[in-house]
């Protein structure tokens, strides 16, 4: 399926052209013509399937009649809200490169930065806006917001912001919002208490929902190595060595993990950049651009600092410390390997994290191929030796389960 075969307007179209994007993604191709049809719709699928031009073409398009209103009386007709200050920035980079050929306005207002400059830009009018929920709150608070015109109201990692405690932020904000309105929801997952805020902000809605192990790229490496966690920065440096080339991004759990490793990176002669929730806007933002640019070859970052970042041409994908939760693994994953191109990434597990590994190995329904021959080996976990029989046995289940929703409707 072509671009071009979705019902939308020829100038979204060509500026979806000269992004150099062809083909939809299978969420682009199954939520767009939904939210085309003014529905509500739940959308679930993992980083880096394309999610946020599966909302922005259509809202741009839904929007596009109604784009010669004058500047200066120009109300906010569309309101995406994201947890942080990169994704805001993203996002908003995403429309202004859709809607480069209409006279719709897009704007983002983010925390971290002065208030005035998004006073300004504001009060001379926009269409669709970004936001963070605590700078929106305060912009609102101030009597620089009007919601009283919104038609389209989205929520974006949505399961994030409930990990980041905003998901009262978003009630107090949608209780400003017009009662009649199309509701969007895009989350990785949806864990219990996202469901009940989706059944609380969207009546009959669609879902679209997109399976971890049909995220998890074919084109996408996975290697796993076993070692002593005392051993994890010697092996780093091993494979940074030998075996790892091009811009390389390394996860870590903690601040202050990300921050000991760039030190012992720079110390080794790397050009390393790093982000995390204590580094400033500004310092966040230079290490972004210094990796997109290839001024620094490597980024370290925690996930939420990194969560949702596009970020082309990422080689590889090192976790350094193997995540709790498995649906992270296949965020992490998904930085690379993106837009058809290969990508590889290597996974470092300590014995106390092997438990970690055998969720995500039923998550993805996968063995990751297991790499003994390295200078820190340690025995393999026995869960390793059965995990094909529980991946099968787990394949059945989910099966069996999404057979079961089919005959009744997801509300």
């Amino acid at each position: 399926m072509q671009f071009k075969e979705l019902p939308l307007h020829q100038k979204i179209l060509k500026a979806v052209a000269e992004a150099r994007f062809h083909k939809p993604t299978l969420v682009q191709r199954r939520a767009i013509p939904e939210i085309l049809n003014k529905k509500n719709v739940i959308v679930s699928a993992q980083t880096g399937t394309g999610k946020t031009a599966a909302f922005a073409l259509p809202i741009i398009n839904l929007l596009f009649d109604k784009q010669d209103v004058e500047k200066d009386e120009k109300k906010i007709k569309a309101l995406v809200i994201t947890p942080t200050r990169e994704l805001a920035i993203q996002i908003l980079a995403n429309f202004k490169s859709y809607s480069k050929y209409s006279n719709l306005r897009s704007t983002a207002v983010f925390g971290g930065v002065s208030l005035e400059p998004q006073k300004e830009i504001l009060a001379k009018g926009v269409d669709i806006l970004i936001a963070t929920p605590g700078r929106l709150i305060d912009l609102h608070m101030q009597g620089n917001i009007d919601l009283s015109q919104l038609e389209i109201f989205v929520l974006d990692e949505a399961d994030l912001m409930l990990d980041m405690g905003f998901i009262n932020d978003i009630k107090k904000i949608e209780k400003h919002c017009p009662r009649k309105k199309q509701t969007l929801l895009f989350s990785a997952t949806i864990p219990e208490k996202i469901d009940e805020l989706a059944k609380t902000l969207l009546k009959n809605a669609v879902k679209v929902d997109i399976n971890p192990e049909e995220t998890t790229a074919k084109n996408i490496g996975q290697l796993l190595y076993y070692l002593p966690k005392k051993n994890k920065t010697d092996l780093c440096l091993h494979l940074l060595r030998n075996t790892i080339n091009g811009k390389i991004i390394i996860f870590r759990r903690t601040k202050f993990g990300v921050d000991k490793l760039e030190q012992t990176l720079l110390k080794n002669g790397y050009t390393v950049a790093s982000i995390h929730g204590d580094k400033s806007q500004g310092v966040r933002n230079k290490a972004i651009e210094d990796f997109k640019s290839k001024k620094a070859s490597i980024l370290i970052a925690t996930d939420v600092a990194a969560r949702g970042i596009d970020i082309t041409n990422v080689d590889a994908i090192i976790n350094f410390d193997i995540p709790n939760v498995p649906e992270t693994y296949v965020h992490r994953i998904g930085r690379t390997g993106r837009a058809g191109k290969s990508g590889i990434a290597f996974s470092f597990c300590s014995p106390d994290e092997n438990n970690y590994i055998k969720d995500i190995e039923t998550l993805i329904e996968k063995p990751i191929k297991v790499i003994d021959e390295h200078p820190y080996p340690i025995n393999k976990p026995k869960h390793t030796k059965k995990q094909s029989n529980t991946v099968s046995k787990h394949k059945k289940s989910r099966k069996s389960a999404a057979s079961k929703k089919k005959k009744k409707r997801w509300y």
